[in-house]
């Protein structure tokens, strides 16, 4: 099983948008999505077409997530790829 050495970044923060914030303005679809732990960033998951979470990760190296999905309390990091 991997470690995260990232946890030390999580922040508190403030959900960006109560949808995907991409998906929102181009008026588009998304099936679940990610909260971003540094920044607070809403995107889409990569079962969305779009797959914005990723997306902005790629962009901000903001490397954990948490599922905005209710009923859902898991988070990912994309660096060390592994649940934390």
């Amino acid at each position: 099983m991997s470690t995260c050495t990232h946890l030390n970044q999580i922040q508190e923060v403030t959900a960006s948008a109560n949808g995907c914030e991409e998906c929102l303005i181009r008026g588009d679809r998304w099936v679940h999505l990610r909260q971003c732990l540094l920044c607070g960033h809403v995107g889409c998951c990569d079962s969305s077409k779009n797959k914005h979470a990723t997306k902005h990760f790629h962009a901000t190296n903001h490397p954990i997530v948490k599922s905005f999905e209710p009923g859902e309390e898991w988070r990912w990091c994309y660096i060390d790829k592994t649940f934390v």
